[in-house]
């Protein structure tokens, strides 16, 4: 009997590894384990008697439910759309039916934004640190990366510029509260940066799945409505602005609602990008999502809002008592990420082990999220999970495991 072996795989997927939050998403299920790890939506908050009603409606027209569970057009469903274009000018960016597609969720609008730019040692930006899940699928075609690091106001200029010169096929940032820094990007420095993308022609992916959950302070423009701004005043200026929107972080991601609003030549090859890819998004999930969207965003985004702070306050309450002096973390005035950095004879990934082996307390290490070179001792905690009083009892365990391990470096040094 002949044995055949299988071809080789292509280089991009060979590459990949797996995601460390993936993996410990595994642990939230452990009781004992107080987990920092997942930056995913607390359950109990999803609006389940409103998904229930809407799925029940749906059943009980035999006219629709017929539409709902049969194949749709690959742009998305035009109900829901028209909502989404509703949406985006309620918050300032110009949209049109034609000029937004669905997708499953921001991770598909990544891979279909990659797919679309990314050609073999192509330049592409991001933030320093940046999105896991991004570096994953652009790194599936095999760019060449160039991190820029940030200060508190997002990324910083002098750098930026000098990568722009490079000529990359794109900018990919998270500008509100981002994953995994927590840092947003101000208003002053989004100007900037909308100054260096339009010198140098560089297309922005303005990837915004935590707008909503801002706790402090006022809604800075996006990157999209801002460039509408411009826009108005000199239509001839380009459309370099590619917006993505999802809906997992309000109502929650089962339904796998995402989007990308941009200009309209490009929407129109990322619908052929998505008929090769999965053909489209679930027809009875994007009627589910239009229903409860149009129902119930403002109150969820208000309950979330309100749960979201109370956890963030703990978390930053329980740091600021508890760890050593020589720990620093970001402030954020929304999301779900606090991070942090620790002296540099702490390994965060060793940090890990013993965190949860000796005070079962679960956080994802920071150098997950770098592109080129990782920063070892740093570390991103989630508050989205838990009540007040478990977030300080968590940190309050791993404050003790830090002070100890600093203890014992300054012992043996």
């Amino acid at each position: 009997m002949s044995h055949t072996a299988l071809p080789a795989l292509s280089q991009g997927v060979n590459d990949l590894r797996a995601s460390e939050i993936r993996e410990l998403l595994k642990l939230i299920n452990r009781p004992e384990i107080i987990s920092f790890a997942g930056g995913i939506p607390d359950p109990e908050m999803f609006p389940l008697d409103k998904i229930g009603t809407a799925y029940a409606a749906v059943l009980a027209d035999p006219a629709l439910a017929r539409d709902a569970f049969q194949y749709s057009i690959s742009e998305g469903y035009p109900p829901l759309r028209e909502w989404i274009v509703g949406y985006l000018k309620s918050h300032g960016i110009e949209a049109a039916l034609e000029r937004v597609l669905i997708t499953s969720g921001a991770q598909q609008a990544l891979d279909f934004l990659g797919r679309a730019f990314i050609e073999a040692g192509d330049p592409v930006v991001v933030t320093d640190p940046s999105y896991l899940g991004a570096i994953q699928v652009f790194g599936t075609y095999r760019p060449r990366f160039i991190a820029v690091p940030m200060d508190n106001e997002g990324a910083k200029l002098a750098e930026l510029r000098e990568a722009f010169a490079q000529k990359p096929k794109f900018f990919y940032l998270t500008p509100d509260f981002c994953n995994p820094a927590g840092i947003t990007t101000s208003l002053a420095r989004r100007e900037a940066i909308l100054d260096l993308a339009h010198e140098f022609g560089v297309a922005i992916l303005e990837d915004s799945p935590y707008e909503e959950l801002r706790y402090d302070g006022a809604r800075i423009p996006s990157f999209a409505a801002l460039e509408c701004q411009r826009r108005a005043k000199n239509p001839a200026l380009p459309a370099l602005v590619i917006y993505i929107g999802s809906l997992s972080k309000v109502l929650t991601p089962a339904l796998r609602i995402g989007w990308i609003a941009a200009d309209g030549a490009l929407i129109n090859k990322l619908v052929l990008l998505k008929q090769a890819s999965d053909l489209h998004c679930s027809t009875v999930n994007q009627i589910i999502a239009n229903d409860i969207a149009r129902t119930s965003h403002a109150n969820q985004v208000a309950k979330l809002r309100s749960t979201y702070k109370l956890r963030r306050d703990a978390m930053l309450a329980a740091l600021k008592r508890s760890m050593p002096i020589e720990v620093h973390w970001s402030i954020p005035d929304g999301g779900m990420f606090i991070w942090l950095e620790f002296p540099d004879s702490v390994d965060c990934t060793a940090l890990l082990e013993r965190a949860i082996k000796e005070e079962n307390v679960a956080f994802v290490p920071g150098s997950a999220f770098y592109a080129t070179q990782p920063k070892r001792n740093t570390a991103r905690l989630s508050f989205s999970l838990g009540a007040p009083e478990r977030i300080e009892q968590g940190i309050e365990r791993l404050a003790t495991l830090v002070r100890n391990i600093l203890q014992a470096n300054s012992a043996a040094a």
